[in-house]
């Protein structure tokens, strides 16, 4: 990133960045910058530097212990020495509690609707469209699905025709059959008038979306279902156990934050283990 740590601050003054009296260089952290992302430069600047200032805190701390590090492999890419060591001190110093089969059914009973497979929808629609902004084809094309509609209920065994005849979708091809769908697939308008929906039956009016008006019906509604415990044991068990990690790796850090002199940056509500 090419600016001066000068511009990053507020008092465009330089501020000396320090962990127990060793200097956080700025052009260290302003190349740490470009691993935080931020609205203002400050708030990058200031990511930066707390993320280094973690990394110096267990650096140092890796080295009072005697740690030695063991880098691993995954995915085709292999630790760095510092990446080792502030693992390898994590590993020793963070003793965490695995979930037990106990606390992962307790979990799993107030929390069923995580592990739930969704409602599957078979659908139809009729689609006659027309963007929003044109207003006259937008009035045109309700006009049309009014009309459509009002044919539909006194003959609705014609919907595929009256698909193959109106439809602006390629479903139009297959008499407006949109096959299965779940949740999220649609756009919302569109969605909440499906799930209102009794298998078999029309909406009651034409659905405004983006791309103009839809005719939609209902053909069958497969209900999700609770997955049994023991298909989601394990991944309940890696939730748990990575979230009290999280939290214990949080306050481990915080404990080294609070015995450090650390100067020039306030690490006030930072991510306590975001460092690269």
């Amino acid at each position: 990133m090419s600016c001066s740590v000068h511009a990053q601050l507020p008092t465009g003054r330089p501020v000396n960045v320090s962990v127990n009296g060793v200097a956080i260089a700025r052009d260290e952290i302003v190349r740490e910058m470009q691993h935080h992302p931020a609205g203002k430069p400050i708030a990058a600047w200031q990511q930066a530097a707390r993320a280094l200032v973690i990394r110096e805190l267990l650096m140092q701390e890796s080295r009072r212990l005697a740690i030695e590090p063991q880098p691993l492999s995954e995915d085709g890419r292999r630790e760095t020495d510092e990446e080792a060591i502030m693992r390898g001190l994590i590993d020793r110093e963070v003793v965490v509690p695995q979930a037990d089969d106990e606390t992962c059914r307790r979990y799993y009973e107030g929390h069923k609707a995580r592990f739930s497979s969704p409602d599957i929808y078979e659908a139809a629609h009729i689609l006659f469209a027309a963007l929003p902004a044109d207003k006259e084809a937008y009035a045109a094309a309700r006009a049309e699905a009014d009309g459509v509609l009002a044919a539909l209920i006194e003959r609705p065994e014609s919907f595929a025709t009256m698909a193959g005849a109106y439809s602006g979708c390629s479903s139009a091809a297959h008499g407006g059959n949109l096959g299965q769908l779940t949740t999220g697939q649609t756009t919302p308008e569109f969605e909440q008038a499906l799930v209102a929906l009794e298998p078999g039956q029309l909406c009651e009016a034409p659905v405004a979306t983006r791309y103009g008006f839809h005719i939609i019906r209902l053909d069958r509604k497969h209900e999700g279902q609770v997955l049994p415990y023991e298909v989601v044991a394990g991944r309940i068990a890696d939730y748990l156990n990575e979230s009290v990690r999280r939290r214990a790796d949080a306050q481990y850090v915080a404990r080294l934050i609070s015995a450090a002199n650390i100067e020039g940056i306030d690490l006030a509500g930072a991510d306590a283990m975001r460092v690269h």
